[in-house]
């Protein structure tokens, strides 16, 4: 609760990340009341394990006390004690004292009595009190924790409800959009060079260092991103909102990831790659805490973070970049992320809601507008592409530069047909996700591809 309160802080009050650090400075107990005090958590929402409400009611049946005796801070504590109704009292950290560990343990020995309770926990924290209980319940241990509660002899039970696994982190890395990364060969593309050994492997690493780094960013966000996350149909199933993944090893990943993609972007690449890179990072970090809760910010800032990935690409490659590739992928990545907005706006639609969406800055009555921005977009890329082929440079790059007017067809297709789906509730929240799983957009980009090829 303590991480979990600390990353709704920071969603919350991105300008005040001070604060945190002087409540540390005047204790734990200062950090725990000050961070639940200045944080909105839904209690109701939290996860929960089954195994251990399941375990609590048991007891309960029985005529037992339940204790909820927690590090936590009281003010949340009392909540949660609230929601669940399994409880007969709370013991938690107040003004006076932060309730972990020794101090848990002398007030349950002084309020029962040395072997006069039954303990159930999972962290290095609760040894000491497992060692004064009567018997110990172990869930979802911590790494080692298991054999050292074994150790006391009076370990009851053992439950694991929640065992996370190597699928867990590879949803929350979010493998899948590297997909997006592949914008970073563009521009080998478009200078004519995909057959230089050595501009590929400068992209291949500039692939596996900018999905290192976007990954750090998926992480991130997602922790900051739990409430909010928790209220929606399908992303409460992320690994963190769910509980699956713990978010203090969400923390340590997410520097580590940072430390490897920026210090290889340093060692093997050229500078202009790592600073590019620099203002992703940046750009994604203002995007999670800050712009993607403002209207049409939002959707440039996500067209402008598809568009940085080619300019990544150039940085890597030491190649100039085209008029006619940055105003192309502008519009069409606009066009996406206006896709993205429509989806989730259709959806609470659907549902009846009518206020603005939440960590959102629309509202579903702006379907109609967010269409029209999307569609024009989509076809100001189109004729873009249909300027791009007229231009007499492109005529020099190409052999047969008029076969590119049929990739005008195809584009105008696949833009008009990825609108009306969506229009229709039948697109994925994101719209890359749908456009690597959906048939006909695979065999429109190998269409489209099969163009390029012939002209050259």
């Amino acid at each position: 609760m303590l991480m979990e309160t600390g990353m709704a802080f920071m969603r919350s009050q991105p300008a005040n990340f001070i604060r945190p650090l002087k409540w540390f400075l005047q204790g734990k107990t200062s950090l725990k009341q000050g961070l639940a005090q200045n944080s909105e958590i839904d209690v109701s929402l939290l996860p929960y394990d089954p195994a251990v409400i399941e375990l609590i009611e048991v007891e309960r049946q029985t005529g037992r006390t339940i204790i909820l005796a927690t590090a936590t801070h009281h003010s949340l504590a009392d909540q949660i004690a609230g929601h669940l109704k399994l409880f007969d009292r709370v013991l938690a950290t107040d003004a006076n004292r932060n309730l972990s560990a020794e101090r848990k343990r002398d007030l349950l020995v002084e309020l029962y009595g040395e072997g006069g309770f039954d303990y159930v926990g999972n962290s290095l924290d609760d040894l000491s009190v497992w060692a004064a209980s009567r018997k110990a319940y172990v869930v979802n241990p911590d790494a080692g924790v298991e054999l050292r509660a074994k150790a006391f002899g009076n370990v009851e039970q053992v439950i694991v409800s929640n065992s996370s696994n190597y699928k867990d982190w590879l949803k929350a890395l979010r493998l899948h959009q590297w997909m997006k990364n592949a914008l970073i060969f563009v521009p080998l593309l478009a200078a004519h060079q995909l057959t230089n050994l050595t501009l590929v492997w400068q992209g291949t690493l500039a692939f596996l260092f900018f999905g290192l780094c976007a990954s750090s960013v998926y992480l991130l966000n997602d922790l900051l991103d739990l409430a909010d996350d928790r209220h929606h149909h399908s992303k409460r199933r992320r690994p963190f909102a769910s509980g699956k993944l713990s978010i203090k090893s969400g923390l340590l990943l997410v520097p580590l990831l940072l430390v490897i993609a920026f210090g290889g972007s340093a060692l093997l690449l050229p500078w202009e790659f790592g600073a590019t890179l620099v203002g992703y990072y940046v750009l994604t970090l203002l995007y999670s805490l800050l712009l993607k809760r403002r209207m049409a910010v939002d959707v440039i800032a996500l067209a402008a973070l598809y568009t940085i990935r080619i300019i990544a690409g150039a940085a890597a490659f030491e190649l100039a970049l085209t008029f006619w590739v940055l105003a192309f992928s502008m519009f069409m990545f606009l066009s996406l992320a206006l896709v993205k907005r429509y989806a989730e706006l259709h959806d609470a639609r659907i549902k009846g809601i009518m206020e603005k969406t939440r960590g959102r800055g629309y509202y579903p009555a702006d379907l109609e507008m967010i269409s029209s921005l999307g569609a024009s977009s989509g076809y100001l890329a189109v004729m873009v592409l249909a300027l791009y082929i007229h231009d007499q440079e492109t005529a020099a790059l190409y052999a047969h530069p008029q076969v590119i007017w049929l990739a005008c067809p195809l584009l105008l297709f696949w833009v008009t047909r990825v609108w009306m789906l969506t229009h229709r509730g039948q697109m994925h929240d994101d719209p890359v996700v749908f456009a690597i799983r959906d048939r006909v957009s695979l065999v429109v980009g190998a269409l489209f591809g099969l163009v390029f090829w012939v002209a050259s």
